[in-house]
């Protein structure tokens, strides 16, 4: 068996466990445990569990509209929280906790992009980064491992995380269950919208000063 093969392989069974790992995080919807379950996922996605909890999010907040920013703030908190975690892996315990983790999720390769931006601009890339393809644990693993400002990344954390939430729950407050195809379809286009806000929320208090 060559590499390619071997890599396809590992592939499949990746997809096969996500597969198995998102069924599970839709079932608690269907539990009295729906917002325990809620928070400890986005606790844990910012730091090591891959399905992200918008999944268990959108169907909570579906399942009863008018609990759907409630739904939002348990998520946000939780997520903001779990960012801490991740970032206390990537400061004190990257070699041995940290590369173990992305490796396995296959986001390794991710890491010295996230870096990048933190070398760049660690504010604006932590406020941006709830909105990105890229997850977020990679963010809060760098953040620590890059030793960016704890605040400032809490900070640029709650911004970016509870930005993301609320528009969920915004939108499903409004519009209901009908709205669920298009969160579905278009929400990445709906966080790019968001970011490009970001951004030019910063221009304009750079030009203000």
């Amino acid at each position: 068996m060559n590499h390619t093969e071997q890599l396809q392989i590992s592939q499949i069974k990746r997809a096969g466990l996500h597969r198995r790992l998102y069924d599970w995080t839709l079932h608690w919807a269907h539990t009295p445990y729906g917002s325990i379950a809620l928070f400890i996922l986005a606790f844990c996605e910012s730091s090591f569990f891959p399905i992200p909890p918008d999944v268990l999010l959108m169907a909570l907040a579906f399942s009863i509209a008018r609990k759907s920013f409630k739904y939002a703030a348990i998520c946000s908190v939780g997520s903001i929280l779990g960012g801490g975690f991740g970032y206390f892996i990537g400061f004190g315990l990257f070699d041995f906790v940290g590369i173990p983790i992305l490796t396995t999720l296959g986001l390794i390769e991710k890491f010295d992009y996230v870096k990048e931006q933190y070398n760049t601009n660690a504010f604006s890339a932590v406020a941006i980064a709830g909105f990105t393809p890229i997850p977020y644990k990679v963010f809060t693993i760098a953040a620590g491992a890059c030793k960016i400002n704890l605040w400032t990344f809490l900070i640029a954390s709650a911004i970016s995380r509870s930005g993301r939430f609320f528009i969920v729950a915004a939108l499903i407050c409004i519009f209901g269950p009908k709205i669920k195809h298009f969160i579905e379809k278009y929400f990445n286009i709906i966080s790019i919208a968001f970011v490009v806000l970001i951004v030019a929320g910063f221009f304009v208090i750079k030009l203000l000063k």
